[in-house]
């Protein structure tokens, strides 16, 4: 097998198997003494990627036979990348489980390869045959309720270990778990992993949360579509977000089918799984919901409590079968066959009053889901409240630990209970920009002006939209009506001045934003005026007017990733390769979905790596 050379820059990666050293760039091929790579295990095309995967042979030392490994790269630099690296090599040698991948203290090492700016830290671990159960289910069928809960006691008696020994993993999925020929499950990729300690624990709770930063700035969170839970994606994921990870894990495999297929119950938050798995009973599918409640207090607290309820499953079992069997439900109609018609028909207004109030309260206290159960029964007594659901359902979509594909459906419903929620209308109208929907974003605010034909929100948000298309035409005459229509649309002055920078009507930009600056008053919005008058100076040439005003926007908001590339080009333009170099990086780095910082990177992307970057 030939040998692999783990320089991310090299022109010619594979070797000969007798090969010391690359061919192409000179890198050794042995390393640290012991290690020498045979095979890529996913792509190393892209060259943004972090980490690379690696299949090794570990020559081991006198006594040891050599052996197959797996070797994780850590390409990038940044701080919060290496701590993650890591703790995943800490972790891996403190757990010990024959199911948990086996690393040693030595199997964590930095190398710098020859004639590359890359210093990698290399993380090699044992490797499991077999299959992960992502690639298992393309080949075999949904599992029996017997093969689950055999499942579900190896995996929970894993993470009790895991657990215990101070951390949880963060990223338990299908492809995580490695069905082994022994038909034992192994948990393996733990880049994710973070440690249980009273510091993390307060950290979450009071702060908000916490951030996966990349130097001194955010980047995304660890999360994976589906199966991470609403608090990890926010940053506060805590041991029982890995129980929400297993329960989605094993819906998945119950009914074989991927869950982005599996629809959400509106009112719950439930995935409708039941009916694709009927071989699972009522009892161990409780389980399995109450597992992925959406609040982590809902679900089960630690892994003992999981393993009680598992030996308790039997027993339930065989009363849900009692339950179900027809001579117990015809006992039960018998029983309940008193007519109290008269009785609910007088007390409908006191009915409707009562859960009104109850659900208000439970509104207040923030218990959602019950304020929801009680304003649909008040609908069902007394239509009129109907507006109140309406209100409701927006209050509902604008919450901040919501999905946008949730948030879509409450918009949908506060519309369905009120035809004239204008704020509802409007809301959705953004919202739909986000999802791309472009039919129900026209289609909102078609509506949205019709009630209100005045209104600056709708013109601001529809600029938004031709904003984000680059109709920038269209874009200038939305915002124009929102700044003519509110002293409050301060907003649509600074994208203004922005799409006029865009069109390069740069004395146009300069006048927008100075009427903006005198309005002004929050920290983010200054910047952003600040970095459009330094934009337009920029590409009039008057650099050190540029410069000024740059410095300023980057003063007052320092998270702003298209006023540090901006400024990277007005610092190599007066000589200041340094503090450019440092302005790249971060351009580089901080997340930005604007389409000029995409341009300004693939830029100086082109200038550094010439043809490894592909063309737009």
């Amino acid at each position: 097998m030939p040998s692999y050379c783990i320089n991310p820059l090299c022109e010619a990666r594979e070797n000969p198997e007798d090969a010391e050293n690359c061919l192409a760039c000179g890198t050794s091929l042995v390393l640290n003494g012991r290690f020498r790579l045979l095979r890529p295990l996913r792509s190393t095309k892209n060259l943004l990627t972090y980490t690379e995967i690696f299949e090794v042979e570990d020559a081991g030392n006198k006594w040891e036979e050599p052996k197959r490994r797996v070797m994780k790269v850590l390409k990038w630099n940044d701080p919060q990348l290496v701590r993650m690296i890591e703790r995943e090599s800490i972790a891996l040698r403190r757990l010990r489980h024959p199911c948990v991948p086996y690393s040693t203290v030595d199997d964590f090492f930095i190398f710098e390869p020859n004639n590359s700016p890359f210093t990698l830290r290399c993380l090699v671990m044992d490797k499991f045959e077999g299959q992960d159960l992502a690639q298992w289910l393309q080949s075999n069928d949904k599992i029996s309720q017997s093969i689950a809960i055999d499942w579900f006691k190896q995996l929970v008696e894993i993470l009790d270990i895991v657990h215990h020994t101070e951390f949880f993993h963060r990223d338990i999925k299908p492809s995580n778990i490695i069905l082994q020929p022994s038909g034992k499950l192994a948990l393996v990729d733990f880049g994710a992993v973070r440690r249980i300690t009273d510091t993390y624990l307060a950290k979450i709770s009071a702060s908000g949360g916490t951030s996966t930063r990349m130097g001194s700035y955010e980047i995304t969170s660890v999360a994976t579509p589906c199966y991470t839970p609403l608090e990890q994606i926010h940053g506060k994921a805590v041991p029982q977000s890995d129980f929400y990870a297993l329960g989605r894990t094993l819906v998945t495999l119950v009914t074989g089918v991927p869950l982005i297929n599996i629809s959400e119950d509106i009112e719950t938050g439930k995935l409708n799984w039941r009916k694709h798995a009927p071989q699972i009973d009522k009892p161990f599918a409780d389980f399995l919901d109450e597992l992925m409640a959406k609040s982590p207090t809902q679900r089960p607290q630690t892994t003992e409590i999981i393993m009680q309820k598992l030996e308790q499953l039997p027993l339930q079992s065989k009363i849900n079968r009692v339950i179900k069997s027809k001579w117990f439900k015809i006992g039960v109609i018998i029983l309940g066959s008193v007519s109290l018609v008269s009785l609910y028909n007088v007390s409908r207004p006191i009915i409707a009053e009562y859960l009104v109030n109850q659900g208000k309260k439970a509104q207040q206290e923030n218990r959602f889901d019950d304020a929801k159960s009680d304003f649909h029964k008040a609908v069902n007594f007394e239509p009129e409240v109907t507006k109140l659901v309406s209100e409701f359902y927006v209050e509902q979509a604008d919450r901040r630990n919501i999905s946008p594909e949730d948030a879509k459906k409450y918009y949908e419903l506060a519309i369905k209970f009120n035809p004239k929620n204008d704020v509802a209308y409007n809301n959705l109208g953004l919202l739909c920009q986000r999802l791309q929907d472009f039919g129900c974003v026209d289609k909102s605010y078609a509506v949205l002006f019709k009630l209100k034909p005045n209104s600056w929100e709708a013109h601001y948000g529809l600029g938004n939209f031709y904003d984000d298309l680059g109709k920038y035409d269209l874009a200038e005459k939305q915002y124009k009506l929102a700044i003519k229509n509110s002293e409050l649309a301060l907003d649509a002055i600074s994208n203004l001045a922005r799409i006029q920078n865009l069109q390069g009507k740069y004395e146009d930009a300069i006048k927008t934003a100075k009427s903006g600056l005198q309005k002004a008053k929050e920290t983010e919005l200054k910047a952003a005026l600040y970095k459009s008058i330094g934009w337009a100076r920029f590409e009039q040439k008057k650099y050190q007017e540029a410069k000024k005003n740059l410095e300023k926007a980057k003063k007052l908001d320092f998270k702003r990733t298209d006023t540090f590339c901006l400024l990277a080009q007005v610092q190599e333009a007066v000589n200041e390769i340094n503090a450019a170099r440092i302005s790249w990086e971060v351009c580089l780095i901080v997340d930005s979905n604007l389409p000029e910082v995409q341009r300004w990177r693939l830029q100086i992307l082109k200038r550094l790596l010439g043809d490894f970057v592909p063309e737009e």
